[in-house]
């Protein structure tokens, strides 16, 4: 089951016969309980736009917009130096966990 798929916080499943209200913000779909006592479970992330999900997440950059930046460092100097410079910063920090 993916992480961001949480339902029942204990259980991490849906509560069955439980009623869902969808929303849509910011491009993320969510759901959430409609009814008490289960209407206190914080909303989850369910689905949407990728660029927008990976943002509600908490990430700066989904893949679509990785691969972007990738291709930018081959015609830009100053942005693949500050690439390696955070590619052997990755590799350093990594190495020490």
């Amino acid at each position: 089951m993916e992480p961001w798929l949480k339902k029942d916080p204990k259980t991490n499943k849906l509560i069955p016969g439980q009623p869902l209200i969808y929303e849509r913000a910011n491009g993320v779909v969510y759901a959430k309980y409609r009814d008490p006592p289960h209407n206190n479970i914080p909303r989850w992330v369910i689905g949407g736009d990728p660029g927008a999900v990976a943002r509600a997440q908490g990430r700066l950059l989904d893949y679509s917009e990785w691969l972007a930046l990738c291709d930018l460092v081959d015609d830009n100097p100053t942005l693949k130096k500050q690439m390696d410079q955070l590619i052997t910063t990755y590799y350093i920090i990594k190495d020490d966990k």
